[in-house]
């Protein structure tokens, strides 16, 4: 039992208003109010977004949706939209960005986490974290958005792609979205199709929405689709050259939908989110680099084929970052000298000074950034 019920939070963040006025003129530090006002309860901090975990429930054999309920310094967002979640395990403070798949008139928020085989973080969540459990949130960020005034909208998703647009998806429906809408998801397995019995009760009750899966894995049952993206999948859409696309998934996956794309010469609108960081373009041989860290002075061997994440990583570093695929900007760090890549545009950085995101970014040659 905590000194201050759940209830009471989102009404405290008016009545914290002279502790923020105290530490922003320097009287008191945020970190020892915030540890103060935790014995409170663990929900109440000065600024920190911090959600109560408010039900879990499986919506695929390796996917959890958790229904979280922020307190009062929660500031909104989008559905679509992905948010930062932090973690601490074992004194290292950890961050994933997940999308939103729904954001409710009350303040609540819906995120669903898939399984990442090896990963610190999903297997966690998915099997540990409880019901009334605490979460800190971070920044909201994303651009994918509903093309309203589009004759037909196309959702193409793969993997954990689909939270996005199902987030989007439910939106547009609750406001009336009468044009059609094909939603398209590969998966590898069977047990692996999200929500389905939410998307085919969305189907009955929309007339213009029309659901399908596709399978990748080899040796799988017969399904209505099969196999990796291709255009023969879109038969029967109709004129797929006047929807709006949106697209999220693996890089590869994006990456293969956006020459479909180009190939069609469409005039329409294309949204892609890809929520890994492309591959190096084969015709780029490997060369071994050093990659010196400023703040810590180390000197590390390194190559130009991986990102600086994945490589400081490897060297036993752990640098804070989020969704490792150049969004959430929580890897960011100065150049100091050097060439990098960035993985997704192929652009060459080479500025002293200039912001870089780990994650996406590869060394061209020798290389030193602020670490």
């Amino acid at each position: 039992m905590h000194l201050l019920p759940v209830a009471l939070l989102p009404l405290c963040s008016l009545l914290l208003r002279p502790l923020r006025a105290l530490v922003a003129r320097g009287w008191l530090r945020e970190s020892d109010v915030d540890a103060w006002l935790a014995l409170l309860n663990p929900g109440l901090r000065l600024n920190r977004v911090m959600a109560r975990v408010a039900a879990r429930h499986w919506v695929a054999e390796d996917m959890l949706a958790l229904t979280l309920r922020p307190n009062g310094n929660w500031r909104g967002a989008q559905p679509g939209q992905h948010v930062q979640l932090y973690i601490e395990r074992d004194g290292v403070r950890l961050g994933r960005s997940y999308s939103l798949i729904g954001v409710g008139a009350d303040g609540s928020l819906q995120i669903a986490i898939k399984r990442q085989s090896g990963g610190r973080v999903s297997p966690y969540l998915l099997e540990h974290l409880a019901v009334g459990a605490w979460l800190e949130l971070g920044s909201v960020q994303g651009e994918l958005h509903w093309p309203q005034q589009a004759p037909g909208v196309l959702l193409l998703a793969a993997g954990s792609g689909i939270t996005p647009l199902l987030g989007l998806l439910r939106s547009a429906l609750a406001q009336g979205f009468a044009a059609p809408v094909t939603l398209l998801h590969y998966v590898r397995e069977q047990g692996q199709r999200a929500f389905v019995e939410e998307l085919q009760a969305l189907q009955a009750r929309h007339a213009n929405l029309q659901v399908r899966w596709a399978l990748t894995g080899q040796g799988e049952a017969p399904a209505e689709l099969q196999g990796r993206f291709a255009a023969k999948h879109l038969q029967g859409i109709g004129d797929v050259a006047q929807h709006a696309v949106l697209s999220c998934g693996p890089a590869g996956f994006v990456g293969a939908v956006q020459q479909w794309w180009q190939a069609l010469g469409s005039q329409a609108e294309l949204q892609v989110e890809a929520f890994t960081p492309p591959p190096l373009s084969a015709g780029n041989e490997r060369r071994e680099v050093q990659l010196s860290l400023a703040r810590s002075r180390q000197v590390l061997s390194a190559h130009n084929q991986a990102s600086l994440l994945e490589q400081v990583e490897a060297h036993g570093l752990r640098p804070a970052h989020g969704c490792r695929q150049g969004i959430c900007a929580s890897c960011t760090c100065t150049l100091v000298s050097g060439v990098v890549r960035d993985m997704r545009s192929g652009a060459l950085l080479a500025e002293p000074g200039q912001a870089i995101r780990l994650c996406i970014s590869a060394p061209q040659g020798d290389v030193e950034i602020e670490l």
